[in-house]
């Protein structure tokens, strides 16, 4: 080993120090003492459409106030929510009040800024005050969010931390590209509980995600409550892949599941897939089924097996009853129908069925949303086809979505090999499925939306979804291992102006997420592709 030498300068100082007392010893040298630099501005994800960076930042101390305006429930409602985001991590008492101020964070509906539209905000940071201004609440909302990732990841921590909280100076503004960006949760091959779903909206949320899709019925397990056919849950919802309890939402938990979601400025998508993945409703109610036998409950995960008899007419008061009981529920626009992977109904009776199942859903007022396997048919007018086919999916298929966009059907992108999030990483993933292949993170986010299918016009591009799949997932930690790198990239997409789209630039600003979601006790995949930080 090396032996230790103590220069001739080293040593007159350490002298000094001795000379000094013990005291001084306590005294960082300035360069160590001087706050780390706050967040670049705009740095974070998804990207806003426009920044100017520039001027002193804002720091968020013991005299921070949250000033919102005294008419609005909603605004102060954001306002409480960053509240209660703020104050264990910070320390601070951070009031939210009415009363008039230049100082502080402030929270500020206008009429002026239509331009904005119903989910765009403006943020502007200074010396003084943060100000985050839109035309709508949802955009404050957004803006809340975007602040939050301007502060240092620990701020999402439930105990007191060290700051300093310091947003940094200049004017972001933002709108998002697409008005449908959503995240799709599978409740049916494994059920997850009221609080698991919340857990992931509020993670969805963070990254502007504005729909959750819960798909509440396949062949292993019903799971919401219809009065009207009690044994789709007494039965039907008392099992799951892999022979589990299963479980089902009662109407006031599913009341519970969207409330919270609202709040967050999320719309619920009920799905009740039909007439196929059906087998939890046959097995159910006998007659249901063509031969009036009911098929014993199905643990497995193969598809494609079941449907309901299209001839009779007792499905039709089956579909009416269950479409009316969720859809005066659920206060969102959407009532998705499912329509996919119906292998064993035939095209002549799949088609009849969709045209008796499709004005079921306009009688209740909502517009109808299917799997892309709807364009087979004929979709009803307003209605949005979600495609989910992926790079060996067929040129006549394809060309069947894309005529049906000419036509004036919107579609919802959600290519398997791109945005399911229930595909494996690589080959060594623990959990998840390949029949699409491996999804890595920068496969999930290089590609654009408004190019994908080729003869489909932009505008008949609603937006995306992340669907996750629950045949392997069982855990909020197995949802966030699957989600987590690749639904912020998806939500990116979805958000960001196409300009923006670099993935060496995107997942620099992906790898500063990691700590964030360490802070929030997230099981995220430290994916190979991204630059994590150290430690």
């Amino acid at each position: 080993m090396r032996p230790h030498r103590t220069s001739p300068r080293l040593l007159g100082a350490l002298l000094l120090v001795a000379a000094a007392g013990f005291s001084c010893l306590a005294a960082a040298p300035q360069s160590a003492a001087r706050p780390a630099a706050p967040v670049p501005l705009g740095q974070v994800v998804p990207a806003p459409a426009k920044v100017q960076a520039g001027g002193a930042p804002y720091e968020i101390d013991a005299r921070t106030r949250i000033r919102v305006e005294d008419d609005s429930r909603a605004v102060r409602r954001v306002g409480e929510q960053l509240a209660g985001l703020l104050r264990p991590a910070t320390g601070h008492r951070l009031p939210v009040t009415d009363d008039e101020g230049r100082d502080g964070i402030r929270l500020r509906l206008s009429s002026k800024e239509e331009e904005l539209g119903s989910e765009g905000y403006r943020l502007q940071s200074g010396p003084r005050s943060v100000t985050i201004t839109a035309h709508k609440a949802a955009g404050l909302f957004r803006g809340v969010q975007t602040l939050r990732q301007q502060l240092p990841p620990t701020v999402e921590k439930r105990t007191k931390q060290t700051g300093p909280w310091r947003v940094a100076g200049g004017t972001v503004e933002d709108a998002p590209r697409f008005e449908y960006r959503g995240a799709m949760l599978d409740v049916s091959r494994h059920f997850f509980t009221v609080e698991q779903v919340k857990r992931y909206i509020d993670q969805m949320a963070m990254y502007k995600i504005n729909k959750l899709h819960l798909h509440l019925s396949d062949d292993q397990g019903w799971r919401i409550a219809i009065d009207s056919w009690p044994n789709l849950t007494k039965h039907g919802g008392s099992t799951q892949v892999g022979g589990g309890p299963g479980g089902f939402y009662t109407k006031e938990q599913y009341k519970e599941i969207v409330a919270y979601a609202s709040d967050r400025f999320l719309e619920v998508i009920p799905e009740i897939d039909m007439p196929g993945h059906t087998n939890a409703a046959l097995s159910s109610y006998a007659e249901l089924n063509c031969d009036g036998v009911a098929p014993p409950l199905y643990t497995g995960t193969e598809v494609g097996f079941s449907s309901l008899c299209v001839p009779k007419e007792v499905t039709y008061d089956f579909v009416d009853d269950v479409v009316r009981e969720i859809a005066a529920l659920t206060p969102g626009r959407y009532l998705h129908i499912g329509g996919d992977e119906a292998h064993s109904t035939s095209h002549e009776d799949y088609v009849t069925f969709m045209e008796r199942v499709q004005p079921v859903v306009a009688k209740y007022g909502k517009t109808v949303v299917g799997w892309h396997q709807l364009t087979g048919a004929k979709p009803a007018e307003g209605a949005v086809a979600q495609y989910w086919g992926y790079d060996r999916t067929g040129q006549a298929e394809r060309d069947q979505v894309v005529n049906a966009a000419k036509n004036g059907t919107k579609l919802v992108l959600s290519p398997a090999d791109r945005a399911y999030l229930d595909m494996k990483y690589d080959a060594q993933t623990p959990l998840g499925l390949a029949w699409a292949g491996y999804v890595e993170v920068d496969r999930s986010y290089d590609w654009d939306p408004g190019a994908y299918l080729d003869g489909a016009p932009e505008e008949s591009i609603l937006g995306v979804e992340a669907p996750l799949w629950s045949e392997t997932i069982s855990t909020s930690e197995h949802i966030e291992y699957m989600a987590f790198p690749r639904l912020p990239g998806i939500a990116e997409l979805g958000w960001s102006p196409a300009s923006s789209h670099d993935w060496e630039a995107y997942r620099l600003r992906l790898a500063q997420q990691g700590p964030r979601w360490d802070a929030l006790g997230m099981s995220y995949y430290r994916s190979p592709k991204v630059p994590w930080p150290s430690g």
